[in-house]
């Protein structure tokens, strides 16, 4: 009975795992398809659809714009989120567990739902710039992932530390560095990291922001998709999935992956 459970536990855990990865193959194949329509399997390959990638300059401004929403959220995110952290774990405002619920709440409500509020408190506050908007409500996004990993982090922390720190002849910003960094740093990293995913990734929020002329990538690999579909998105694809790859291994190396994941 025993070795029944178990080969059935392995099955399972086989069927997930082919669940979760094989699109993920089929979309870095069809990258390299010579095909000029999506085709399973390829009929040649060929790295035509990455050289396009070099003239396909609404995809590139969308990847810039992209990029650097999620870049700015993401560092306003961290200081904002990390401050809001120490201040809820220290006591420092009132209702400090209501506090936390409310700034996790955009974690909570369906995307479509932000999106309409944002669009609606935009036109409210007169604020027509795209570019501002799309910020705005990207920060709204990610703060609570920076919020409430670095609570984790926070959790088990002794902030006496730092007062023993400063004890010893440390000044307050060097003990809270020597102290506190060492301890956040790993909520910090990961809080980042799921914040700029999230940032970059957000469909159901920035297609209720953006305009004619400011997209962002996933928006516009769905206008791809639709009115000129081609490898061009399979291949951009495969290059977010190695770029994705490459940070875990960066946060692997400053942090650990396992450090991270005990958050």
């Amino acid at each position: 009975m025993a070795l029944f459970g178990s080969l059935f536990c392995r099955l399972v855990l086989g069927f997930v795992i082919v669940f979760l990865f094989l699109p993920i193959l089929i979309v870095l194949t069809v990258s390299f398809s010579s095909s000029a329509v999506f085709a399973f399997p390829p009929p040649g390959f060929s790295l035509r659809w990455y050289a396009s990638l070099a003239n396909a300059d609404s995809m590139l401004q969308a990847v810039w714009l992209s990029t650097q929403i999620a870049a700015l959220s993401t560092a306003i995110s961290l200081v904002l989120g990390t401050l809001c952290a120490i201040a809820i774990t220290r006591g420092m405002i009132p209702g400090a567990k209501v506090v936390a619920t409310f700034m996790a709440s955009p974690l909570m409500l369906p995307g479509l739902v932000l999106g309409i509020a944002f669009l609606q408190a935009a036109r409210d506050f007169g604020l027509r710039d795209t570019y501002s908007t799309l910020l705005i409500a990207h920060v709204v996004i990610t703060m609570p992932f920076i919020m409430r990993t670095v609570l984790a982090s926070l959790s088990l922390f002794d902030f006496a530390m730092v007062d023993a720190a400063r004890m010893l002849g440390r000044s307050y910003p060097a003990a809270l560095w020597t102290v506190l960094v060492p301890n956040i740093l790993p909520g910090f990293v990961s809080g980042g990291l799921f914040a700029f995913i999230a940032s970059f990734d957000n469909y159901p929020v920035s297609i209720f922001l953006v305009d004619v002329r400011t997209k962002t990538l996933p928006i516009q690999l769905l206008n791809q998709v639709e009115m000129s579909p081609d490898p061009t998105v399979a291949a951009i694809s495969a290059l977010l999935i190695l770029g994705t790859i490459a940070a875990l291994i960066v946060c692997d190396r400053l942090v650990g992956l396992k450090r991270m994941a005990s958050i």
